[in-house]
């Protein structure tokens, strides 16, 4: 995907991280934002964009966002 025009309130830096840490990096700030808020999620692993769609499937957190980077991808999750 290309840039996106959605605004993040928070970021959580998870590159190099391996799996679960960027999902369960996550997890832990939207325990601690207000509903509405939009995270955005750095991260580099291959298997994150799997386990945060199956997570905000099951959640009911929006998934807003996808934006590669080349290096790395942004991950944009509206908490609900």
């Amino acid at each position: 995907m290309s840039e996106t025009d959605v605004g993040a309130d928070v970021t959580v830096d998870a590159i190099g991280s391996s799996c679960p840490g960027p999902l369960m990096d996550l997890i832990g700030k939207m325990k601690s934002v207000e509903s509405g808020t939009v995270v955005e999620l750095l991260s580099s692993n291959e298997g994150t964009e799997d386990d945060l769609t199956e997570w905000t499937e099951k959640s009911g957190h929006e998934l807003v966002d996808v934006v590669d980077h080349g290096d790395h991808q942004s991950y944009y999750v509206r908490k609900r």
